[in-house]
């Protein structure tokens, strides 16, 4: 649709392919609303649905991703997270503890990210474990001391949610949602999640191919979610060296294929404090649009994934990495350019 279409040119449309048997669903991002169409190609084709008003462009996507696809967005998109960009123009820092433990610990975190030039808080609330028996996060206790920490630094929170019923409680908190690995391919979740209108940091699944990945993006822009950040974060291949291993390869062949940002992990992908300033510089030079990290004040207290988390003798060289790198890509760091409520 054009940027100046009304509410009543996207339901006319939507009414029209109706009519007719077929199937619209409307995705709203910032800046445009695409309305997909499922049905009968050939009558759609009949329906001169481009002399409708407010109608920008007809265009038939051949790939299964449909939304999430360049074909049908050439231009590579940018998310923005309560005014911090996250796409083509800007690299982009999110930092924080891998779990919150303590408002202490998690303002301490913060305060950390913050020194490495981060511009987003991450820290999870629910935490889905390979072992029952391992710390399964504070909940909702978790999410009111990331708020009370947004509210005392400013930083906007990214937090996963792990169930479809629990999305509207985390949406109240959080900033951006985060489907972590393991529910890359738990379609209610992806399909609540679309309907949420929160922006979505969408992780690669440990064992996901990138049209499976991008497939799982496209259930969430079906349900009317345009604004996703894909995150590469470490497939498991045979190597026992490091936790996962790192696709570098995943960010250029994503942006080739879709116009969704794309951002890495080393952190969760390396699995090692020694690894995770390597592999930052070579998402950044790889084209990434940001680096998701942990930072802990003590990690070896750390109830979490304390090996990877980086330590206060790490930011400075965090910071001079991406600072360095951001430029010589020729981008700018991903800083809030502008003041969001809520």
């Amino acid at each position: 649709m054009l940027p100046g279409a009304t509410p009543e040119d996207v339901d006319a449309v939507v009414a029209r392919v109706e009519d007719t048997g077929g199937q619209a669903f409307v995705s709203r991002g910032v800046s445009r609303v695409i309305i997909g169409l499922v049905g009968d190609v050939e009558l759609f084709s009949r329906m001169d649905l481009a002399g409708m008003s407010g109608v920008g462009q007809v265009t038939r996507v051949s790939t299964e991703y449909k939304l999430v696809s360049r074909e049908q967005h050439p231009d590579r998109s940018a998310v923005h997270v309560r005014g911090v960009p996250i796409g083509p123009e800007s690299v982009t820092l999110i930092a924080g503890p891998c779990a919150v433990e303590t408002p202490e610990q998690t303002l301490e975190a913060a305060r950390m990210a913050e020194a490495a030039g981060a511009t987003m808080l991450r820290g999870g609330a629910f935490k889905p474990r390979t072992s029952p028996y391992a710390f399964q996060g504070l909940g909702e206790l978790g999410l009111k001391i990331l708020a009370d920490v947004r509210e005392e630094t400013g930083l906007p929170i990214v937090t996963e949610v792990v169930s479809a019923h629990e999305v509207a409680m985390v949406a109240e908190y959080a900033d951006m949602l985060q489907i972590g690995t393991r529910n890359m391919q738990n379609f209610a979740l992806l399909q609540a999640i679309g309907e949420a209108r929160v922006p979505v940091l969408l992780k690669r699944g440990m064992n996901a191919t990138i049209q499976e990945w991008l497939m799982a993006a496209e259930y969430v822009a079906q349900r009317g979610n345009l604004e996703i950040v894909l995150c590469e974060r470490g497939i498991r291949t045979f190597e026992t060296a490091t936790r996962n291993t790192l696709d570098i390869s995943a960010v250029p062949v994503v942006q080739r294929l879709s116009h969704l940002p794309v951002i890495v992990d080393p952190s969760h992908s390396g699995g090692h404090r020694d690894l995770v300033l390597p592999l930052s510089r070579a998402g950044i030079v790889a084209g990434a649009d940001g680096v998701i990290v942990d930072v802990h004040p003590q990690p070896e207290l750390a109830r979490c994934d304390g090996a990877q988390a980086l330590v206060r003798e790490d930011l400075d060289q965090l910071a001079k990495t991406v600072a360095d790198l951001t430029a010589y890509m020729g981008r700018r760091p991903g800083r809030r350019r502008y003041s969001s409520a809520g």
